[in-house]
């Protein structure tokens, strides 16, 4: 196809405007004709907006769908997770199966969460069940540890609803709502410090549903040494991996940035875990990624003009069982250390080669299947289409086309093998 691909951002990244330039593509102004807006989910919002929003045109495509809040917004993602598991459970899928007490074995992946102001009685009656608990309080629309703080009170919620002379719960602004979680303290360790994974995921399409996991995810970790001590539940530097948390630190360390790359996680969970243990840890990560989009798929716009690269936060607790905390709509481009600068040039690189095949002027039309050679460092997590055209739905591909479910994993609360559905 004949022309530049004319791009904008409001993004100023180096590591965006570098990839763009290395196509020779051009940059043009908001208000001229683009192809290409690698755009902040405020933009987005506007060009989406009924108000304010446009209609595309065949050439152009964004780096957000127009409703990514779905997966995006803590409170919206429990809300179409817990949905999800419900409609399963209705099917009478193996998938929503529970034990004895309640607990589903396959699809307890997310904290227990409940909504504020809304849940406030469920939560209270939950709290009451187990009085030893920590929960860790969030602004449902807050990113980079912003807001976040622990509780392990009844009275220290009242105190921050400002409303401590009754029972009814009075959220600190009428706009703002937070999601409260079971804190998991009993973190996987690792030097004693605390960590979570930050991981890429690139969806092109919902329905059918495609995406892809980079190879490169990283580990953030704490600079504080972890204690589920009460005494400490103030203390950020212990509990919050967020870089833009933990880089105030006294003992944080500008070389490294406090983190890990995943391989060598792999690694070290390989020397002390074993690898069939580790293999199945990750495989159940990828189950987790899986099973969250396909929540969401059902309700997110799948406009034809997006593709969205997300980053998925996952915390494994010492029974090396993960935990998804939550999702990314802009995972952060700034970089912090020189190998975190390479990792996300070549992101933002592999994403575009999938996202505009061989750099040419986008046609919404094409059916998002590049070629495996334009994969780079992502590899296919699950591809919809292919699994239902060989009768595998459910399943996962590999780069090769092969199986990477979880076949053999076990549950960890019952000792069944995850359904046969899912290879």
């Amino acid at each position: 196809m004949a022309g530049k691909v004319k791009w904008v951002t409001d993004i100023e990244k180096s590591v965006l405007i570098n990839n763009f330039e290395k196509r020779g593509w051009i940059q043009v102004s908001e208000n001229e004709d683009w192809n290409f807006y690698w755009m902040s989910v405020q933009t987005i919002r506007n060009v989406f907006s009924v108000e304010t929003g446009y209609r595309l045109s065949d050439d152009q495509i964004v780096n957000h769908f127009p409703n990514h809040y779905e997966l995006t917004r803590k409170d919206l993602m429990v809300k179409n997770i817990k949905r999800y598991r419900k409609e399963l459970e209705k099917e009478g899928s193996p998938l929503a199966e529970k034990d004895e007490s309640g607990k589903y074995l396959y699809l307890d992946f997310v904290p227990v969460t409940f909504m504020l102001p809304a849940d406030y009685n469920l939560f209270v009656e939950e709290f009451r069940k187990n009085p030893s608990s920590t929960w860790i309080m969030k602004p449902c629309g807050k990113a980079q540890g912003k807001g976040i703080f622990l509780i392990n009170k009844l009275s220290q919620i009242k105190k921050w609803s400002r409303d401590s002379k009754t029972s009814s719960f009075v959220s600190q602004s009428s706009k703002e709502a937070y999601v409260i979680s079971l804190y998991i303290n009993n973190p996987l360790l690792i030097g004693g410090r605390k960590f979570d994974l930050r991981l890429y995921v690139l969806v092109s399409t919902y329905r059918p549903l495609r995406c892809y996991m980079y190879k490169l995810g990283f580990c953030r970790f704490c600079t504080v040494k972890y204690t589920p001590s009460t005494s400490e539940l103030d203390n950020m530097f212990v509990h919050l991996t967020n870089v833009a948390i933990q880089k105030h630190g006294d003992d944080y360390n500008h070389i490294h940035g406090g983190k890990w790359t995943v391989s060598n996680l792999r690694l070290y969970l390989e020397s002390i875990r074993g690898k069939e243990v580790t293999n199945k840890l990750f495989d159940e990560i990828h189950w987790i990624i899986v099973q969250s989009l396909k929540a969401v798929a059902p309700v997110m716009n799948n406009d034809k003009h997006c593709f969205e690269c997300y980053g998925y936060d996952i915390i494994i607790d010492d029974k090396l069982k993960p935990w998804l905390i939550e999702v990314n709509a802009s995972p952060s481009l700034t970089s912090s250390t020189a190998n975190d600068r390479i990792l996300k040039y070549n992101l933002i690189n592999d994403t575009l080669n999938i996202a505009v095949p061989n750099g040419e002027i986008p046609d919404y039309k094409w059916n998002k299947s590049p070629p495996k050679e334009a994969f780079g460092n992502y590899e296919i997590l699950y591809d919809e289409e292919m699994a239902q055209n060989e009768g595998l739905d459910r399943d996962f591909r590999s780069r090769s086309g092969q199986s990477i479910g979880l076949k053999g994993t076990r549950a960890r609360d019952s000792g069944r093998s995850v359904p046969t559905t899912w290879k």
